[in-house]
């Protein structure tokens, strides 16, 4: 099953090689997570997002992401979101603390209102913008909010199987991911209904290293539910470029910091 096209060649996960009894389930999360989302001390992404929907319409966003991992190992982070494209989005921001252990908190801010919107744990896995992500998705789950199962190795990936612990914290009943063995990142991941089939599906399109880590450059979320899909491509993606924490306040939603921003 070729779940994703790779940018490098050459890199097989025999490189890697770890049997079922030669790493625990609890490293594997450990890793992707890290992985996906704490790449670097910090970074910028620049990001084309295209919400494509039942009717086959589509709708473009332009955004920036930053983000800053706390000092320590504590697995806090902060991200700020920046719309740029279209015009009716211009201006939107959104921000994260992010909480393991704890609920996240994050804040939307509508220009078009002048509005601060607190946005509730309990919304967490609602539409992010319009799109087929949710809020959720920007900085991910938490993994302790999981139960987490290997259910399948190939030569090339590890397969688990998350349930929630507290079922009121998520919509699905669970979740597949094929975490990539010489990466780990998860590059599909599965969101099942009760009855055991997939309604939501996370494809990564497309993996690159950029400065010694390697990226996710183009992903899909497709929800069978409501019909559709969003794509997003990565069009620029920095690292350990030193952002202050000062950048991540509630204040930075009305007055974004430009000079990080470009």
């Amino acid at each position: 099953m070729k779940l994703v096209k790779f940018a490098w060649i050459g890199l097989v996960a025999s490189l890697l090689a770890s049997s079922v009894n030669a790493i625990e389930v609890d490293e594997i999360v450990e890793k992707a997570s890290r992985a996906a989302y704490y790449q670097g001390k910090d970074g910028k992404a620049k990001l084309s997002m295209t919400i494509t929907d039942a009717q086959g319409r589509e709708r473009q966003r332009e955004l920036t992401i930053l983000r800053r991992n706390d000092d320590g190992d504590t697995g806090k982070q902060k991200f700020f979101v920046y719309f740029e494209r279209p015009s009716d989005v211009k201006g939107t921001t959104f921000l994260v603390w992010k909480n393991p252990g704890a609920d996240d908190e994050r804040w939307l801010y509508l220009p078009a209102l002048d509005l601060v919107k607190r946005i509730a744990a309990s919304d967490d896995r609602t539409s992010f913008v319009g799109s087929h992500y949710f809020y959720e998705d920007v900085s991910g789950r938490d993994p302790a909010m999981d139960e987490h199962k290997l259910v399948e190795e190939t030569a090339d990936y590890y397969v688990l199987e998350s349930t929630p612990k507290d079922k009121s914290t998520a919509e699905f009943a669970s979740y597949k991911s094929w975490v990539h063995k010489a990466t780990f990142l998860a590059v599909k991941t599965e969101y099942l209904g009760e009855d055991g089939e997939a309604y939501r599906v996370y494809e990564a399109l497309d993996v690159k290293e950029v400065d010694g880590y390697y990226t996710v450059v183009a992903g899909r979320m497709t929800d069978t539910r409501i019909g559709g899909y969003t794509t997003i491509i990565n069009k620029g993606v920095e690292y350990d470029i030193d952002l202050e924490e000062s950048l991540f306040e509630e204040r930075s939603l009305r007055n974004p910091p430009r000079r990080q921003l470009r």
